[in-house]
């Protein structure tokens, strides 16, 4: 038996909320080897089935009526799950790429694209790699401070009045980091996370942890490396 017949089969779950493009979907997936083990119609479908199945890739579409797909991604997320998701679109804007990276897709790939870019991809992600539109991405962080940052960016200032262990979270944060993982590097309670990036919340202004990247950048605060 060769190498590349001894190899695992990838196992796909497929979410999107019309049933054609979910049947094209896997068929053109099954046609190069790819096996899909279940399909969703929205992302509370999509979460559910995540969990039951354990399959290594999610091709999660982002504009599904019912729960759409950056709050299903959010809450896969939030729980640490190993699934690999690549959110697929009709189209995106970089703040939009941008919060489904830092919520934890590892690709967007465009539903206009042939099915050869969409096994790239996969098979890019499955290797540890990331993959926006029609590339793999090597420096995801270095990506995203192309993609957040304004040509312009404004002078490195004073760190906003953020203490240390705030200035630490944000660097999780940046880093693509859930809480849990933040709590962990840096041996402190979820519920310690929570409440430093809180008060990070109200002294930044921002409201969500995508705006809060994009202020870090912004602003050059003094973060450190956690990669």
């Amino acid at each position: 038996m060769s190498e590349k017949a001894a190899e695992k089969p990838i196992r796909v779950l497929i979410a999107d909320d019309h049933a054609m493009v979910r049947d094209g979907i896997r068929r053109s997936l099954e046609y190069e080897g790819l096996v899909v083990v279940a399909e969703a119609r929205d992302g509370l479908e999509a979460v559910s089935l995540v969990r039951e199945q354990s399959p290594d890739i999610l091709l999660l579409d982002l504009a599904m009526p019912k729960h759409p797909g950056l709050e299903a991604l959010e809450q896969l997320h939030e729980e640490d799950n190993p699934v690999r998701t690549i959110l697929l679109t009709a189209e995106a804007t970089q703040l939009e790429i941008a919060t489904a990276i830092e919520s934890g897709a590892r690709g967007v790939v465009l539903k206009a694209s042939a099915t050869d870019v969409l096994v790239k991809a996969i098979r890019t992600v499955m290797a540890g790699g990331y993959w926006v539109a029609l590339k793999e991405v090597s420096n995801i962080r270095a990506y995203l401070r192309t993609l957040l940052s304004p040509s312009q960016t404004a002078p490195a200032q004073s760190n906003y009045h953020l203490t240390k262990r705030e200035l630490e979270i944000v660097s999780g944060v940046v880093s693509g980091r859930t809480n849990k993982q933040i709590a962990s590097r840096f041996k402190i309670a979820e519920d310690t996370v929570k409440h430093h990036l809180s008060n990070t919340f109200d002294k930044t202004g921002v409201s969500t942890r995508v705006e809060l990247v994009v202020f870090a950048y912004k602003h050059k605060l003094p973060l450190i490396d956690l990669d």
